[in-house]
C-alpha cells in the first residue's frame, strides 16, 4: 500500500527501463560534457520506485549517476563494465548495516546497471531512491540493453543468473 502512496502522491509514471520515476530536478545551468555532446544540464534528479517482483533492466547513461536510497527495502544494483569485459558486481543500497548496505553508490559514466528490491525484507515491498546525474540525465544518453544484441548474448553466456534483468 505505501508503494501505491507514493506512485500518486509523487507523481511518478511508468520508466521504460521498469517501475516508476518522475524528474524532479533539472539545472538551469548549462554543462559541456566533452565527449562529442552538446551542453547539458549541470544536474539532474529523479525519484525512482521498484516494487516487489520489479526490477530495472540492464541499461547504460552516458554521464554518472548517483544512487541515493530514500526509504523501503534495500535495493542490489548491479553494474559492469560497457564491454562486459569483468564480471558485474552488486551492492546494497539502504540503511547502514554491518554487511555493507550502505545509502548511496555511484554508476560511473557508460556502465551497465540494474537493480532490484531485496525481498523478503521486514521494511515493505518496495524501494524508493533519488538518482542524481551530471551532466544531466538525457534520454539520447539513455540505452536499453537489446534483447537479441551482442552485450546479452554475452551477459547471458557469462553470467545466465543474471539474464533476467535484460
Amino acid at each position: 500500500m505505501r508503494a501505491r502512496q507514493l506512485i500518486d502522491t509523487l507523481g511518478l509514471q511508468p520508466h521504460p527501463e521498469g517501475g516508476w520515476f518522475r524528474e524532479v530536478f533539472r539545472s538551469g545551468a548549462q554543462v559541456g560534457c566533452g565527449d562529442g555532446r552538446p551542453p547539458r544540464a549541470a544536474l539532474t534528479s529523479i525519484y525512482f520506485l521498484l516494487e516487489a517482483g520489479q526490477h530495472s533492466r540492464w541499461h547504460r547513461v552516458r554521464s554518472d549517476e548517483l544512487w541515493v536510497h530514500v526509504e523501503g527495502v534495500p535495493l542490489t544494483l548491479w553494474a559492469c563494465d560497457a564491454a562486459l569485459r569483468t564480471a558485474p558486481s552488486h551492492v546494497r543500497l539502504g540503511p547502514v548495516d554491518a554487511h555493507g548496505t550502505r545509502p548511496q553508490h555511484v554508476i560511473p559514466a557508460g556502465q551497465w546497471q540494474a537493480a532490484q528490491p531485496v525481498t523478503a525484507h521486514a521494511s515493505g515491498d518496495y524501494s524508493l531512491v533519488a538518482c542524481a546525474v551530471a551532466p544531466g540525465f538525457d534520454f539520447a544518453d539513455f540505452t536499453l540493453m537489446a534483447p537479441e544484441g551482442d552485450e546479452a548474448a554475452a551477459l547471458r553466456h557469462h553470467w545466465p543468473e543474471l539474464a533476467r534483468f535484460i
